[in-house]
C-alpha cells in the first residue's frame, strides 16, 4: 500500500511538472501581450484518493493552455492525498497571492471552511465540475449531470425494457453522483413502478475508484448473475464491471453504460462490450472556465445558463455544458470527429482501418 501511495505521488509530480513547463513556455511567447496589462494568477486545486484519472489530465491541460493564451499564470496543486491535503493545497495557493481559485473538490461538503476563508479575502472561487456545498462560490462550471443520468436511463431502457438492473453510483462525497442518480431514476421510475424492470441492487462507492467498484460489483455477482443491465457511475466503474463479466463469460450479454468517454470504454463500445458512454466535450468546459476565471478577475461576469442551490445563502451561477450519448453507431461522428480519441486508438483491437 505504501509503495502504491509513493507511486501515486511520483506520477502526480511528473504530471504537474510537465504542465508547469508548458506554462513557462507560454509565458515567454505571450510576453508582449502581458506587458499591456497586469497578469492574472489562477490557483488550481485538484485532489483525489487514487491516481489522477484520464478525464482530469485532459481538463487540466486544456484549461492551462487556454489560460496561458489569455496571458494568465496557473499555479497547480495536484495530489493523491484526499480532502485534508486539498485544504492544505488551497491554503498554500492563498499564500502565493492568487487572484482567483479554481477547485475540483475531492469532497464537495468538506471544503466549506477553507472556501469561507477564501471568500473573506475577496478572492473569487470557481467550482469546476463538482459543486462545493454549504458556502457561496462565485461560479460553478460543469456539465448537466442530471442529463447524464437521463442518457444512462434512456440507453438502458431502449436496450433492456424489461429485466434486472444493477445500479453502481459514484462517490458519496460528490454532488454529481446524486445528480446523475436523480436523472437516471427520472427515466427508470415508470418502469420500476410497473415492475417491468427490477433494481436487483444499488451500490454507492466511497470514491470514484476502479478497485472499490470491482470489489463491490464482484460481491453482487457472487450472489447472483441474473443481471441484464448495469448503470455504472463512470467509465472506470463500467470497466470494472466489464472485467468481472468477462471472467464469467457474460461480457456483451449485459448492457453496461458509463460516462467520460475513456479510451478503454470507447474501445469497449465499438467491440460490443459496453452499450454506451456519455461524452462530455471537455475542451468546451475547460476553455469556458479559463475565460471565466480571467473575466472575473478583470471585473467581468457573463450571464450564466442557470442557477444552482448549494445549501448556502445565495444561488450559484451555473455555466453548463451539454453531454452526449455515444454508441457504436455514432462513435465516428462524435469522439473521433472531435479529436477526443483517434480512430486508430478506438478501433485498435478490431484491426479495422479508419481514416
Amino acid at each position: 500500500m505504501k509503495k502504491r501511495r509513493v507511486k501515486q505521488y511520483v506520477l502526480l509530480f511528473i504530471f504537474a511538472l510537465l504542465v508547469l513547463v508548458s506554462c513557462t513556455r507560454g509565458k515567454q511567447s505571450s510576453a508582449a501581450k502581458e506587458s499591456t496589462r497586469e497578469k492574472v494568477t489562477i490557483g488550481f486545486s485538484l485532489a483525489t484518493d487514487t491516481f489522477i484519472i484520464e478525464r482530469w489530465n485532459k481538463d487540466i491541460k486544456i484549461f492551462t493552455n487556454e489560460a496561458k493564451q489569455l496571458g494568465a499564470e496557473v499555479i497547480l496543486q495536484l495530489s493523491a492525498g484526499g480532502t485534508q491535503e486539498q485544504i492544505s493545497q488551497i491554503q498554500y495557493l492563498l499564500d502565493q497571492g492568487i487572484d482567483i481559485l479554481v477547485v475540483i473538490a475531492h469532497d464537495t461538503e468538506m471544503l466549506a471552511g477553507v472556501i469561507g476563508t477564501v471568500n473573506q479575502k475577496k478572492i473569487p472561487v470557481i467550482a469546476y465540475d463538482r459543486l462545493i456545498q454549504g458556502v457561496p462560490v462565485t461560479a460553478y462550471v460543469s456539465f448537466d449531470n442530471r442529463e447524464v443520468g437521463r442518457l444512462f436511463g434512456r440507453a438502458l431502457i431502449e436496450k433492456v425494457p424489461q429485466g434486472n438492473y444493477l445500479i453502481v453510483n459514484g462517490s458519496v462525497n460528490d454532488d454529481n453522483s446524486y445528480e446523475v442518480n436523480a436523472g437516471l431514476y427520472e427515466i427508470l421510475n415508470p418502469f420500476v413502478e410497473s415492475k417491468k424492470i427490477r433494481v436487483v441492487e444499488e451500490i454507492w462507492l466511497n470514491e470514484w475508484d476502479f478497485d472499490e467498484a470491482k470489489e463491490k460489483i464482484g460481491a453482487v455477482l457472487e450472489r447472483t448473475t441474473n443481471i441484464d443491465a448495469i448503470s455504472a457511475g463512470n467509465d472506470q466503474i463500467a470497466s470494472a464491471a466489464i472485467q468481472l463479466l468477462s471472467e464469467r463469460r457474460m461480457a456483451g450479454t449485459v448492457a453496461v453504460v458509463g460516462q467520460d468517454a475513456d479510451l478503454i470504454s470507447c474501445q469497449s463500445v465499438v467491440e460490443g462490450l459496453q452499450l454506451m458512454t456519455v461524452y462530455k466535450p471537455i475542451d468546451r468546459l475547460a476553455i469556458r472556465a479559463a475565460r471565466l476565471a480571467v473575466d472575473l478577475v478583470e471585473g467581468r461576469m457573463s450571464q450564466p445558463d442557470m442557477y444552482r442551490d448549494n445549501n448556502s445563502e445565495e444561488p450559484i451561477p451555473f455555466f453548463m455544458e451539454v453531454p452526449y450519448a455515444v454508441f457504436k453507431h455514432n462513435m465516428d461522428d462524435t469522439i473521433i470527429r472531435d479529436g477526443f480519441h483517434s480512430a486508430a486508438d478506438v478501433y485498435r483491437n478490431l484491426n479495422i482501418e479508419k481514416k
